[in-house]
Order: structure tokens, then sequence, then C-alpha cells
């Protein structure tokens, strides 16, 4: 297995002046919620899984410190899987010929949602491919249904990439929250992970207009994902801090086999796990998701990601005959 961190490694050890200056800087974030980027590397490059264990006690105290033991439940409603996009490690873009394809239609959203509220979720998230199906005017018609019929429900939308008109056309049927990843903060990054006809700079575009409409926005990126370095990450927890979402989802690269880059090793749990401590640290009172694909790395990932740091689960709600899809 690749590390990004070269230290993070079982029996790696610092020495103790080493340790020191990392426990150092990691109580800084913990007072101040930010580092120069020089120190960040220096964390990310320092960190033994020794050390990644004071991260993750500070961060969870952090979180105690906003949120108490709490965990926020949001009924997951994954809504398509076609997608326009070719995203290269996605097993559902436009090019994976080998995914039985599926969309719910609104009714059948407006029914998981429904079964979600009965069961005492209040906040769902409709989610899904890139599918030009989904018109403005179609699901403008669904958030008014859904918002007409529980007035005290919260709607999270993860749609993509969508014009500022679009936007403000969700938002104003009902739509509170937007996520969307921004994948990367580093150029090089970006641009190899996707097609010529995706742009980084039109990802940041979309997250600044969420914002000005009065969104509250999420985003967030992949852990080791093919060529991803510590300056990557770095990159990646400086722009976080800048733009200062509302949510943060921090999840580990999963190769797929279907894909251009198939024959890559995945993220790791425990580099996934700093991730989020560190993101935790910097931006106290966001909420973090205990993502799925943590929990496909290990049987308590999302238990582990808790105490390190999350504050947010999402179980999926959407339903049992398309979820394998």
């Amino acid at each position: 297995m690749n590390y990004i961190f070269p230290k993070l490694k079982k029996n790696s050890s610092n020495t103790v002046t080493e340790q020191e200056k990392l426990h150092d800087l990691i109580n800084e974030l913990y007072e101040h919620e930010q580092l120069d980027r020089e120190d960040y590397l220096y964390v990310l490059n320092n960190m033994t899984e020794e050390d990644s264990s004071y991260l993750f006690s500070r961060a969870f105290e952090k979180k105690e410190f906003y949120y108490g033991n709490k965990v926020y439940l949001r009924g997951l409603i994954e809504i398509s899987n076609y997608c326009k996009m070719g995203c290269k490690y996605c097993g559902i873009n436009y090019k994976v010929d080998t995914v039985e394809r599926y969309r719910l239609t609104k009714d059948e959203i407006i029914h998981c949602c429904e079964e979600g509220y009965h069961l005492g979720y209040r906040t769902f998230v409709i989610q899904g491919g890139e599918d030009s199906f989904y018109t403005d005017d179609y699901l403008v018609e669904m958030l008014h249904s859904l918002k007409l019929k529980h007035k005290d429900i919260r709607i999270t939308l993860s749609l993509g990439e969508r014009s500022k008109e679009s936007y403000q056309k969700l938002y104003d049927a009902g739509a509170d929250r937007y996520l969307l990843r921004h994948e990367t903060a580093s150029r090089r990054l970006y641009n190899h992970l996707h097609p010529s006809f995706m742009s980084f700079d039109n990802r940041r575009v979309c997250l600044n207009n969420l914002k000005e409409i009065g969104y509250q926005v999420g985003g967030g990126m992949m852990i080791g994902s093919p060529t991803q370095t510590n300056e990557d990450l770095v990159e990646d927890l400086l722009y976080l801090k800048e733009l200062n979402p509302h949510m943060v989802g921090v999840g580990p690269y999963l190769c797929h086999s279907d894909t251009e880059l198939r024959g890559n090793d995945s993220g790791t749990l425990l580099e996934s796990l700093v991730m989020v401590a560190l993101v935790r640290l910097i931006l106290p009172k966001a909420l973090l998701p205990s993502t799925t694909a943590l929990g496909t790395l290990s049987a308590i990932g999302r238990e582990k990601a808790l105490k390190a740091g999350a504050n947010v689960m999402m179980p999926n709600i959407s339903p049992s005959e398309n979820r394998i899809k």
C-alpha cells in the first residue's frame, strides 16, 4: 500500500524533537485554526500512526466543544447514476458501459422522503450524477412538493455543476444546502483526474456562486488519488480555510476497475482520518460527514471518523433495489 504521508506507517516513529514539534503544531492549530503552508507540510510529512492518535484526540476535543456528543443524521437519496461528466476515477462516468443505469422519478424521490420523514429524518440529501434529465423545472416542482408537504425539513442537493441561474431557481424553490466537492485544490491534479472539457476554474466559480446566492455550501476532497502529493493536500487545507464551507466531505479515493485510472492503489483509511481531523481543527464549526467510502475501507471506518472529528452520518434511504447500482 502506498502512503502519501511518508512516515504514516506501522512501527514508524519520529525522534523526540520531531514529535515535540509536530505536537506543538497540532496544538497551535487547535488554538488558532490555521497554520502556514510550510507548517502544514511539516505536519503531513512527519505524521506517524502514533502521532495521529494525538491529532485525533485534539480534533475530537474540538468537536465536543462545539457539538458535544451529537451526531447529525441525513437521509441520503441517490436519484440517478447517469452522468454526462467524464471524471477519470468515477465508476459512473459516461464512458463506463458496465453500469446498470437508473434514475428515480419525482414521485419516487418524494416517496423516499416521506418514508424517511416517518423514520425521523428532517434533512434529506438528494444526490446524483450530472444527469440532464433533471431540468430546473423538474427539480423546482419536486422541491415545491416536498416543502409544501413538510415545512420543517431541510433539503440538500448534490447534483454537480450548474449555472448560477439554475442554482438560484433551486434555492428559491426551497433547497437549503448544496454539496459540491472541489475534489482537489491543485490545478495539476484536477487536470490529471478530469477530461479536458471539465474546468478547474468553473468548479470554483460554482462554489462561489452557491455562497453568493445564500446556500449553506459543502465542499470536500478525495485522499490518495493517483499522483496526489502532500503539497496538493496543503492546497486543499488552505483553500478550505478561504472558502469556509458549512460542510466538508473528506473521503478516500477508491480505485474502480472499469475506469481510466484502474490499477492504482486506493487511498488509505488512516490518511483519510488524518485529513478529517485537520479539517475539524481548521473549521471547528463545520459539519463533517463520516463518508460511505470510509465504511468501504473498514467495517468500522465511519465510527473511527466520528472519533477523529466527524459529526454527520448519511444513511442511504434510496430504494433498496437501486443501492447496489
